[in-house]
């Protein structure tokens, strides 16, 4: 047996051995792309092409240059021109062009490269990930450093990581501090004293995995989680831009919640927010979710044109969905072809072909919106649905449906032009004055029988009268227009029956105004067929429900076919500059897209999740990782393209990826419970020369915790934090003057009751003017998607966490808390600290925190005015317990996770 073994280690060996006196053949994506793009591409890629030759595609880079003659010419680097200008002595013929020369070891390895072709080949990340076997030395000695330390597959690859650079993990870090970390982790919050009393005084050895089922099961993970995703969909509950009113969104991040907290596998969770409307006979929750990509910026402000911000708001679609599922910077592509990855230039336009068919225009009412009636009033939608569909069948009550939810499809006053008399007041409403008119072109009137218009005006006594085709054409509809006391009022119109399309013009009558008033102002137009809409009753009880005031969220909604808008290319990137019209498909250097599936967004959300989708498994794994360990797999969350990190455990990043997909059915919750179960996550934290960023994961994490979870650990440990889930965003206390609104009324009003003690996530978002306290703490402003907060230490944050009055009342609260055990304001230091650490402090932090007590006893003792100051007329030595309380909170280790 002994020497059966031998032989075959002998042959093992000297197979490798042949291996390696084999010359490898160079690897274009990590040898010769690297030198190309940081030497090359920035003359000749995708901005410029001097002398008409590019590197970015293989297709250009051998084609005819400038000169005539191919640069590169495969298998014969003595006759590339590519090579002979990189050794050239001649400075006006050396490339880089008034550059250092290239490493002599940079030329020898191109030159090899086109020797051997001048192959291309693929990035590591534009390449499925497929299975990975799990690396297991465990048949020789029981792995490298034994198995005590590991727990599931993750520890095996880490460990093959560790072994290569010379290093050795950790030894697991002690109860409470996994219990607090695994707890901020999954749930943002510290533990239930229940909790972790139950976890600590449980040596069984599954009480570690009861705990984290229990984290994961918790209302709480979901609030977490979203904070984490409401940054990637640039979620805000104002507009944005100089007004930066309102915006009545808040169902949308409260979607976000219940989802995470349900476990919405992250396929299903992706299809939703991106063609959520597409669905079958979608529910209110679907519609809700594709808010995702109404979280873009409007702009309402007098003057501006809508078709630009329009324009404006799709390009951040592109952006956003390319950049939130796939990691790419695409945004440059707008303009010309990536600089580094193979994305050209009519890509970007074909990706965005599929959300620029969509029915919000950059309008003042944020149509389209769903909207969701009081309860009597859904009552009787209800009883109008049931009415139509026992008289003309599901079709035509599924449409009737979908209009008194969503108003849609409508016109806008946008659409109109050759104003004679009249304008569009403010550039939003339609406003025409006596004996003016407006066109309206390219209307198909087959089987229109009313037009609705939503309309305010307060003189009566005016009409208003549509022509067909011409100015003096016949007369199709006329309709006196009643004053509108208050808000706005939507009336149905019949139109004489017509076929086609025609230019309609609107023509206004009004004898008892003046000559510069508009006879009234026309929010939005919809045309309806007759049927159940010529029942006088129930039209009446429709105009009933669409003028009620209803709770509208603002949604996605895909055009009608009479509604279609093309898109072109915009040369150079400019939105009023079109060059030749594109379809919606996906780039050619990833995934091709699924045959059989829909050119639209419900298309393409089946192609980000397609298994053979190369990029959408990795991001969610590498940002997941990243919310645990602080640096995700690939340390550039944004970029997994040429110009991105290199992994740093490859096969770990696909092994997850792959389990992700076909193991756990993009499950995220049990993506992270493998995270949180591995040995390499239970590592104590530390420091350790040959691994200071901890790239190798030789210790556990340590990270400063988000902007959100340092307010809501305080607000916990106090015990303050409410635990109100849902609906609109509170406001806290914020300092006046903070918010300073142009064009607007809005004001922060501080909420009341346990609404100023609700978790973070529930904060009211003003783009322009964020909440103070959690911007210091690197806190987004939500108004571009951001996958990466970058981390920060500044003497504002300590600031922050010592003055601040959220703090300042955490702490007081903290601190009747602490003295509520009774005992000596030794205990009572003690106790503080073990809410917080859920451990007992050191002699030496004791020591240092008894002499602040004294000290500061001492000193609210003789000062009754700054004693008042922070805590009213309670005794100095509350004053002096709440003073070592804030600095409990704000110790490093209470701010680190």
């Amino acid at each position: 047996m002994v020497r059966t073994l031998f032989f075959g280690l002998f042959f093992v060996l000297l197979s490798l051995s042949a291996c390696r006196n084999e010359p490898e053949k160079v690897d274009f994506s990590t040898q010769v792309k690297p030198i190309i793009n940081k030497h090359c591409i920035s003359c000749h890629g995708g901005v410029k092409r001097n002398a008409s030759f590019s590197l970015l595609f293989r297709e250009d880079a051998l084609d005819t240059a400038e000169s005539g003659k191919p640069a590169i010419i495969p298998g014969d680097p003595e006759h590339s021109e590519f090579v002979r200008r990189l050794t050239i002595h001649d400075p006006e013929e050396r490339m880089p062009y008034k550059e250092a020369p290239l490493a002599q070891e940079e030329i020898e390895l191109l030159t090899q490269w086109i020797r051997e072709g001048a192959n291309w080949g693929q990035h590591w990340a534009y390449v499925a990930p497929k299975p990975v076997p799990v690396p297991n030395a465990g048949w020789l000695l029981g792995g490298w450093f034994g198995d005590d330390w590991k727990h599931n597959e993750i520890d095996y690859f880490v460990e093959e990581k560790l072994a290569q650079q010379h290093l050795k993990p950790s030894a697991p870090a002690d109860k409470a501090d996994i219990l607090r970390r695994v707890s901020l982790d999954l749930t943002g919050v510290p533990p239930p004293q229940a909790w972790a009393d139950a976890y600590l005084h449980n040596d069984a050895e599954g009480a570690y995995e009861q705990l984290v089922d229990s984290l994961l099961q918790s209302p709480r993970y979901g609030e977490k989680w979203a904070s984490w995703w409401l940054d990637m969909a640039r979620y805000s509950d104002t507009k944005g831009y100089e007004r930066d009113v309102y915006r009545n969104i808040w169902r949308y991040r409260d979607w976000v919640i219940r989802s995470l907290n349900e476990d919405k596998p992250f396929d299903q969770f992706t299809t939703e927010q991106l063609a959520g409307d597409l669905l079958p006979d979608p529910t209110d929750e679907q519609l809700i979710a594709t808010a995702f990509h109404r979280n873009t910026m409007n702009n309402d402000e007098g003057g501006t044109e809508d078709e630009e911000f329009r324009t404006a708001a799709v390009l951040d679609r592109v952006n956003t969905t390319m950049q939130v599922w796939q990691s790419t910077t695409i945004g440059c592509v707008q303009c010309h072809s990536h600089p580094y990855d193979p994305f050209r230039q009519e890509e970007f336009y074909k990706m965005m072909a599929f959300f620029n068919n969509t029915r919000d225009e950059d309008t003042e009412g944020e149509h389209p919106n769903l909207r969701q009636y009081a309860p009597a009033e859904q009552k009787q939608l209800q009883e109008i649905i049931a009415w139509i569909k026992s008289r003309e069948g599901d079709p035509s009550a599924n449409e009737a449906k979908w209009f008194m939810r969503t108003l849609e499809p409508k016109i806008h006053p946008h659409d109109f032009d050759q104003f004679v008399n009249g304008e569009l007041i403010d550039t939003k409403w339609l406003g025409i004055r006596p004996e003016g008119s407006a066109r309206l072109r390219n209307i198909d009137l087959t089987e229109k029988r009313y037009l609705i218009i939503n309309y305010r005006t307060r003189t009566p006594g005016g009409w208003m009268e549509i022509r067909l085709d011409d100015l003096h054409g016949p007369s199709i509809a006329t309709h006196r227009i009643d004053s509108v006391k208050q808000g706005r009022r939507a009336v149905a119109i019949p139109v004489e029956a017509t076929s086609g399309k025609h230019n309609l013009f609107f023509v206004f009558h009004h004898g008892g105004i003046k000559p510069d008033q508009a006879v009234a102002d026309i929010e939005w137009f919809a045309f309806r067929k007759g049927g159940w809409f010529d029942d006088l009753q129930h039209r009446q009880a429709a105009l009933r429900l669409i003028n009620a005031r209803a709770d509208e969220t603002p949604i996605v909604v895909e055009n009608t076919s009479e509604q279609f808008r093309p898109t072109p290319i915009f040369e150079r990137g400019n939105w009023l500059v079109h060059g030749k019209e594109v379809s919606p498909t996906t780039p050619r250097s990833l995934n091709a897209f699924p045959d059989n599936t829909p050119a639209n967004r419900l298309g393409l959300a089946q192609w980000l999740v397609s298994p053979q989708n190369p990029l959408t498994a990795r991001t969610l794994v590498n940002r997941v990782w990243e919310q645990f360990y602080g640096t995700g797999l690939v340390e550039t969350l944004e970029d997994l393209g040429t110009q991105g990190a290199t992994p740093s455990h490859p096969e770990l990043l696909d092994w997850l990826a792959v389990r992700l997909m076909q193991d756990h059915h993009w499950s995220m919750k049990k993506l992270m419970k493998d995270i949180v179960m591995s040995g390499t996550y239970r590592q104590a934290n530390g420091f350790n020369d040959l691994d200071p960023t901890n790239k190798w994961l030789s210790h556990g994490p340590a990270v400063r915790m988000s902007a959100e979870q340092i307010r809501d650990q305080a607000l916990t440990v106090s015990g303050l934090l409410s635990s109100k889930m849902y609906g609109p965003g509170v406001m806290p206390y914020q300092p006046d003057g903070v918010w300073q609104s142009v064009w607007s009324d809005a004001r922060w009003v501080n909420s009341e009751g346990e609404d100023k003690y609700r978790r973070a996530v529930y904060v009211f978002q003003k783009r322009t003017s964020p909440y103070p306290s959690m911007m210091t703490f690197d806190g987004s402003s939500r108004d571009v998607c951001v996958v990466r907060r970058i981390r920060t230490n500044t003497p504002l944050q300590s600031l922050v966490t010592m003055n601040d009055p959220v703090f300042m009342e955490a702490a007081r609260a903290l601190a009747t808390r602490m003295k509520s055990t009774g005992s000596g304001y030794a205990d009572q230091i003690r106790a503080g600290y073990r809410y917080i650490h859920y451990k007992e402090m050191t002699d030496h932090k004791l020591e240092a925190l008894e002499k602040l007590y004294q000290e500061s006893l001492t000193r609210y003792q003789s000062n009754e005015g700054l004693r008042k100051t922070l805590v009213g007329d309670a005794k100095p030595e509350d004053a002096a317990l709440t003073l070592v309380a804030s600095a409990l909170l704000n110790l490093d280790e209470s701010l680190t996770k």
